[in-house]
C-alpha cells in the first residue's frame, strides 16, 4: 500500500457520520489520504498544518455554514479543489459557493464518481439545456429566502426583518426541504 504522502490529500466535512464514512471508504479506494471532520472548527483544525488538495464540505451543519469552511480553505491554499454537497440547494448558497472558490455544488445525494467529475471541472458546461419550465412559486419563495438568509450572513432575525415576516414562521419555512422540481 502507497504511504499517505505519496496520495493525494482530501478533505472531507460533513456533520452526518454515516455518509461521512461511506464518502471516506470510497475515497480511501479511488487512491486518496482522507481527512474526516465533523463541522467548520473541526475541519480546520485537521487541516491547520497541511492544507489538502481537495475539500468535500458539506453545506448545512451545526455553527457556521460550509460557506465559511470554503472561505478559509481558499485562504490558507488557494489551489484547493472544494466540492460543495447540500441536501438544501438553493440558487443563492450555490452562487456563493462558487464565488468564494468552490469548483462545483451539488445536490445530496452525490456518490464519489459525481464528486470525482465536480473535482475535474474547470469550467462552465455552455450546452448544459435550459429548463423552460418556469420555477413554482414555493421553490421562487425558498431561493428568495435563502438569498436573503445569505445576505444576512446566516442570521434569522435579521433576515425575518428584512422579509417583514416573524422569526418563529421563517424557522417554519427554513426547518423544510426545498421543494422539488
Amino acid at each position: 500500500m502507497t504511504d499517505d504522502i505519496d496520495r493525494p490529500s482530501l478533505l472531507l466535512v460533513d456533520d452526518d457520520p454515516t455518509f461521512r464514512q461511506v464518502l471516506a471508504d470510497a475515497f480511501v479506494k479511488r487512491g486518496f489520504a482522507v481527512r474526516v471532520a465533523h463541522d467548520v472548527a473541526s475541519g480546520l483544525a485537521t487541516v491547520a498544518d497541511d492544507s489538502p488538495e481537495y475539500a468535500v464540505i458539506d453545506l448545512k451543519m451545526p455553527g457556521p455554514s460550509g460557506l465559511e469552511l470554503v472561505r478559509k480553505l481558499k485562504q490558507l491554499d488557494e489551489n484547493t479543489r472544494i466540492v460543495m454537497l447540500t441536501g438544501y440547494a438553493s440558487v443563492a448558497t450555490a452562487v456563493e459557493a462558487i464565488k468564494l472558490g468552490a469548483v462545483h455544488y451539488l445536490a445530496k445525494p452525490a456518490d464519489a464518481d459525481e464528486i470525482m467529475a465536480a473535482f475535474g471541472r474547470v469550467g462552465g458546461d455552455a450546452a448544459v439545456p435550459v429548463d423552460s419550465k418556469p420555477l413554482s412559486v414555493a421553490r421562487l419563495e425558498w431561493e428568495h429566502i435563502q438569498r436573503v438568509l445569505a445576505e444576512c450572513d446566516g442570521n434569522i432575525s435579521a433576515t425575518a426583518r428584512r422579509l417583514n415576516m416573524h422569526r418563529r414562521t421563517l424557522q417554519r419555512k427554513l426547518a423544510k426541504r426545498p421543494v422539488r422540481e
